[in-house]
Parts: structure tokens; C-alpha cells; sequence
């Protein structure tokens, strides 16, 4: 007869996190005085939960991002991205990045900017396009594949860099303030499409950015950070459903959750 304790030693171990950042902190050299950029980080992010970073201007939100991403070391502590070194994830391609401004070649067309990685990945050109083409679709760009950047706007732009990141299906999708340079109408529209491809595929997502109501309305998780050294001053789990809508911005829930954000905010700086 089996019993409690029978019962728990075949449950199953718990799910390691996608992103593991355990007493982190950078510190920059420099010829006067040292610069600490981070201090004693310590964060876990769930596979398939949509984090935000968010704190005011200096506070370290990119370079934690980067230190993820293998573009920046830290000067103690431990980071794990799926289990392993950031490096090794890099190696084995596990994220893909979206920088704040789009980065395309302006010489190469949508889907030439989209197949460029797979090519250098070594995919064959025939397959890389059918690939460009499928995540171009994903963010609304079907017709566009002949189009060169500067034939379009801001926000198709950024969202030609999306389907390239997404191109080589990385687990992890890092994203570094990457509609702050837009108006708030185009903003707006892409927040929706990304919550929207977010809830279709569920990848993990780490975004940076400055504005409460973007954290808010897109993310399961957001993650508030004092001005320098960054530390983590509160992370909050939001309460908001997974599926959302713009309109949910006036929501009594959603008023609330940002009203704590910035009561997290104020209290870093006075911290």
C-alpha cells in the first residue's frame, strides 16, 4: 500500500529556471574611481515567463541583460541560462536579442536582413529563406520580403529585427528597450503584437524598458531596480491575466499593479 511518503519520492524535481543570476555584480575599471554598475543580483526567471526590467536611466537594467546574453562578464558571482554558462548558451544559440534601435543592413532587403544569421549558421539559402519567410509572417510582414529598410517605418523595422531574432527559434528572447524611439501610437500596436506572439509561443522573454505601463501590461513578472549600483528592489508577480488586450490598461487591477511599480520605484531611489 503505498504511502505519502512513497507518493513523493516519485514526484517530479522542480523545473530548473531558464535564467538563473545568483549574487551577481559588475564592476567597471576606470581611471579615476571604479564604476559599480551591479550589486549582489540575485534572480530566478521560470521557463516561459515574460520578465521586464525596469528602473531609471543608469541603473544597470541593459547590463544585467548583457551579462545574460554573454556580452558582459561579472565581476563575482554566478549566471545560468538553461543550465549552463551564458557563454555556452551563446554558443549553442539559446536566446536571441533585440537591440534598442532595429541594427539592419540597409543595403540587403527584409528577407535578405532575416536570412543573413541562418547563412552564417550554415543553413542552406533556400531553406533560410522558407524560415525568413515564416517568422516574417509571424509579425505581420508577409509582402514586405523585397522591401528594403529604409522603405520602412520605425516599427517595421523593429519588427523585421524581431523575426530575426525569433529566426533560429531561441529559447529565450532578450529585448533591450526596443520600441522606446517610437510614438506612443506605433508602441502601443506592438506591445499588443508582442503580448500576442508571446501568447502563441510562450518563450521566455527579457525585456528592458522604461515605462510602467509597458512593463505592466506586458509581462508575467516585473523585475524594479534602484539607480546605481543596480540592485533589485521589489519583483513583483503580476496578477493580470496572461491574455490581454489595450484596453485592460484601464482596469482598476492594472492601475493598481503599475501604482506599485512606481511606490518600488520611489523607494529605490530613496533607498
Amino acid at each position: 500500500m503505498s504511502t505519502t511518503e512513497d507518493t513523493a519520492s516519485y514526484s517530479k524535481p522542480p523545473k530548473r529556471p531558464a535564467v538563473s543570476v545568483r549574487n551577481a555584480s559588475v564592476v567597471y575599471t576606470t581611471a579615476d574611481s571604479p564604476v559599480h554598475a551591479l550589486s549582489n543580483i540575485d534572480l530566478d526567471i521560470a521557463d516561459g515567463e515574460f520578465v521586464a526590467l525596469i528602473g531609471p536611466s543608469g541603473c544597470g537594467k541593459t547590463t544585467l541583460m548583457r551579462v545574460v546574453a554573454d556580452l558582459e562578464k561579472t565581476s563575482a558571482g554566478e549566471v545560468l541560462v538553461n543550465g549552463v554558462t551564458p557563454h555556452a548558451a551563446r554558443v549553442a544559440r539559446a536566446y536571441g536579442y533585440v537591440f534598442q534601435a532595429p541594427a539592419l543592413f540597409p543595403w540587403r532587403t527584409v528577407l535578405a536582413n532575416v536570412t543573413l544569421p541562418l547563412q552564417i549558421q550554415g543553413m542552406a539559402q533556400a531553406q533560410a529563406k522558407s524560415v525568413a519567410r515564416e517568422h516574417l509572417e509571424r509579425v505581420g510582414l508577409q509582402g514586405f520580403e523585397g522591401k528594403y529598410p529604409w522603405q520602412l517605418s520605425g516599427g517595421m523595422q523593429q519588427r523585421v529585427s524581431i523575426a530575426r531574432a525569433l529566426s533560429f527559434e531561441p529559447k529565450i528572447l532578450m529585448m533591450d528597450e526596443p520600441f522606446g524611439a517610437l510614438d506612443e501610437i506605433t508602441r502601443d500596436r506592438l506591445n499588443e503584437q508582442l503580448q500576442q506572439l508571446w501568447q502563441r509561443e510562450r518563450r521566455t522573454v527579457l525585456f528592458v524598458t522604461h515605462s510602467i505601463a509597458e512593463a505592466v501590461y506586458l509581462s508575467t513578472k516585473i523585475v524594479v531596480m534602484s539607480p546605481r549600483p543596480g540592485r533589485i528592489v521589489k519583483v513583483i508577480d503580476s496578477p493580470l491575466p496572461d491574455a490581454r488586450h489595450l484596453g485592460l490598461r484601464d482596469a482598476p487591477e492594472f492601475i493598481a499593479l503599475a501604482h506599485e511599480v512606481r511606490e518600488a520605484l520611489a523607494d529605490g531611489h530613496h533607498g
